[in-house]
C-alpha cells in the first residue's frame, strides 16, 4: 500500500483529499503546518507528497526546499490557490514533480498521483475494471456490456470507475458528489441522479441499483 503525506492546513481540503485516497486504497498522514511537513517528509516513509503552498511557519516552497536539500526525491504534487505562472515555474524548478491549483476535482489529483507513483513501480499498470460482463477500459473511457460499447464522456467514466472500485459498496450522494464533482460540490444538486441515468441509457438499467434514502449501488 502506497504511504502519502499530506500537507493542508485548510482542514476541509484535508479531508476531502483524505477521505479520496484512503477510498482508493492509499495510506495517508495530514500534517497542517511547513514545520511538521518538513519534519515528516525527510523520513522518507512516504511514497509522495501532497504539499499546500500557504502553510503556516514554513510554505511550501521552503518545505520543498528543505526536502530537496536533504536529499529527498520522494515526488511531490503541489497543491495551492496560487496559479501564476510565477509560481508555478518555481514550484516546478524548486523540485516539485507536479502542479494543480483550487478549487480542483478529485478525479484529477487521482489521475496525477497514480501517475506520480508509477514511477519505477515495476507493478503492471491496470486498465481495465470488470464487474461480471461489465468491463471499462481505462485508456480508451469506453464501457463494454454483453449487448454493446459506448464511449463515455469525462464525469461519465469518472462515475462509473468510482461504482467499480467499490463493487456491492452503498455509495451514497454527498460521496459521489465529492469523488466526481470535487469539493465545492452542491450538496442539493441533482447531477448526481441525472448522470446515474445517463450511465442507465448507455450501459442497461440493471447494474446500478438505487438504494432508497441511502444512494446508489454497483450490483
Amino acid at each position: 500500500m502506497s504511504r502519502i503525506l499530506i500537507a493542508e492546513d485548510e482542514q476541509r481540503i484535508a479531508s476531502f483529499v483524505d477521505k479520496g485516497l484512503r477510498a482508493n486504497g492509499y495510506s495517508t498522514t495530514i500534517v497542517t503546518d511547513g514545520d511538521a511537513a518538513l519534519a515528516t517528509a525527510i523520513t522518507g516513509d512516504f511514497d509522495l507528497v501532497v504539499l499546500d503552498l500557504g502553510l503556516p511557519r514554513r510554505d511550501g516552497f521552503d518545505v520543498l526546499r528543505g526536502m530537496r536539500r536533504a536529499n529527498v526525491l520522494t515526488p511531490v504534487i503541489i497543491l495551492t490557490a496560487r496559479d501564476s505562472v510565477h509560481d508555478t515555474v518555481a514550484g516546478l524548478e524548486g523540485g516539485a514533480d507536479d502542479y494543480m491549483t483550487k478549487p480542483f476535482r478529485f478525479e484529477e489529483l487521482l489521475a496525477r498521483v497514480r501517475l506520480r507513483l508509477r514511477t519505477g513501480d515495476r507493478t503492471p499498470e491496470l486498465t481495465v475494471l470488470k464487474h461480471g460482463d461489465l468491463t471499462l477500459d481505462l485508456r480508451t473511457r469506453r464501457v463494454t456490456t454483453a449487448q454493446s460499447t459506448e464511449d463515455l464522456t469525462a464525469r461519465e467514466f469518472s462515475l462509473l470507475e468510482l461504482f467499480l472500485r467499490h463493487p456491492g459498496q452503498v455509495l451514497a450522494r454527498e460521496q459521489i458528489l465529492s469523488h466526481v464533482w470535487g469539493y465545492d460540490f452542491d450538496p442539493g444538486s441533482n447531477v448526481v441522479d441525472v448522470y446515474v441515468r445517463t450511465l442507465r441509457r448507455k450501459i442497461g438499467p440493471d447494474y446500478i441499483e438505487t438504494v432508497r434514502g441511502m444512494g446508489y449501488r454497483l450490483s
